[in-house]
């Protein structure tokens, strides 16, 4: 038996204010079916996918319709592709159908999904390839069992999930994250909530941090695998390994290979700009360093740059559209985050009166338009960390509606 173990695919996701949009939506497809032709030229069994499949549960029909094309070699040469639900791919509205509910019926996956008992407990129904629903599966001898993601409370919840397992050669596909070795900060379990899963299954496949890794009993048998997200995602991965889990099992011995993959270019520069008398200078020491830190960096990366230091221009004239187009210049980057982190410096003679940076002042001048309403008195504090919020996401260029719409609640 062999199968492929991925997560955190992100389908849907780009940079709507950038002109790299669309090749940026297309490189997680690409990335998909990348994988998708690799299982079907390797022959395996199946492919697991440990949630996150969408970047969000709102999805466009257009990437509803390039999902169904990408996993359509899969469905032609009858390897099952079983899923979960990640954080990501939920909806928030349960009166309608969900697109993993839509791609299960469809039979382009088979998403797996508990039931929940009276008392609190799990059950792991069979899965109906007519309903497209069910909480577990088996596949020549191979029990695979799927949760999805249950929030912040998942360890609590370990106990449970063994209870309802009775068969042997067991695989679960749940969508959580372990501490210490998951970068993410939500919805993960501690190492010792998830260790009694090592006693029902041989193998644990996890999803929703981008990095992979593998935790081991401490014995030291490994049996819970990660493999991130095989493209980069967010800015602060370009440090992360990527690819997924090619998995062999043969006499009850599981071995375990990590595929790597080739993702976009990404980088994260950070210039300081420490006593630069004006924006000429700034620019000039910018220049330089930007050509040292991009040359030869690979070809349409996504880039971050960071600008600090105590300058004696205002920050305001070394705007994100200025620095936007340096980058341009130097890198033809497909897209380009600014974080300007200036502070301004006044001052008479050798003794500093003054140290703003961009982000003070733009949130002192909200704090006064906004207390300038007084229907809104007492509240300027609170609502200028949603108006900012809510300008970071927008300027991220990957948020949805729903999501903006979320942070008002």
């Amino acid at each position: 038996m062999r199968f492929f173990h991925t997560a955190d695919i992100h389908l849907g996701k780009t940079y709507r204010t950038s002109a790299g949009e669309a090749e940026r939506y297309e490189d997680f497809f690409r990335m998909l079916g990348g994988i998708v032709s690799d299982a079907i030229t390797e022959q395996v069994d199946f492919v697991l996918i440990a949630g996150d499949l969408f970047h969000t549960g709102q999805i466009l029909p257009r990437t509803f319709a390039r999902t169904i094309e990408t996993l359509q070699p899969l469905k032609n040469v009858g390897i099952p592709c079983i899923a979960v639900e990640g954080n990501h791919d939920w909806i928030h509205r349960r009166d309608s159908i969900s697109w993993m509910e839509a791609l299960s019926q469809m039979g382009y996956i088979h998403l797996l999904r508990p039931t929940r008992t009276e008392n609190g407990g799990y059950r792991f129904d069979p899965f109906d390839p007519e309903t497209g629903m069910g909480g577990h599966i088996e596949i020549n001898g191979l029990n695979i069992y799927g949760l999805g993601y249950i929030g912040a409370q998942a360890g609590v919840h370990v106990p449970r999930i063994c209870e309802a397992v009775e068969t042997k050669n067991n695989i679960l596909l749940f969508h959580v994250g372990v501490w210490t070795y998951s970068p993410v900060e939500i919805g993960n379990m501690q190492p010792t909530e998830a260790l009694p899963l090592a006693d029902v299954f041989d193998y644990v496949a996890l999803g929703h941090g981008h990095k992979p890794y593998v935790i081991e009993t401490p014995e030291g048998r490994p049996y819970a695998f990660n493999p991130g997200s095989p493209e980069r995602v967010n800015f602060g991965e370009e440090g992360y390994d990527k690819g997924y889990w090619f998995v062999t099992v043969e006499n009850g011995n599981q071995q375990t290979e990590f595929r790597r993959t080739a993702p976009r270019p990404m980088k994260t520069v950070s210039v300081c700009l420490d006593g630069a008398e004006s924006v000429d200078q700034a620019l000039n020491h910018l220049r330089e360093r930007l050509a040292e830190k991009l040359n030869g960096f690979g070809e349409r990366p996504l880039i971050e740059m960071k600008v600090t230091g105590r300058v004696r221009f205002h920050p305001f004239e070394l705007g994100r559209e200025r620095l936007r187009s340096l980058v341009e210049e130097l890198a033809d980057p497909l897209h380009v985050e600014i974080k300007n982190h200036l502070s301004l410096v006044t001052g008479r003679g050798l003794e500093e009166t003054e140290r703003r940076n961009l982000e003070e002042i733009e949130r002192d001048v909200l704090h006064e338009l906004i207390g300038a309403n007084s229907a809104w008195k007492g509240k300027e504090d609170e609502l200028v960390s949603l108006a900012t919020a809510i300008r970071d996401q927008v300027l991220k260029g990957d948020t949805e509606g729903e999501e903006l719409f979320a942070l008002l609640k």
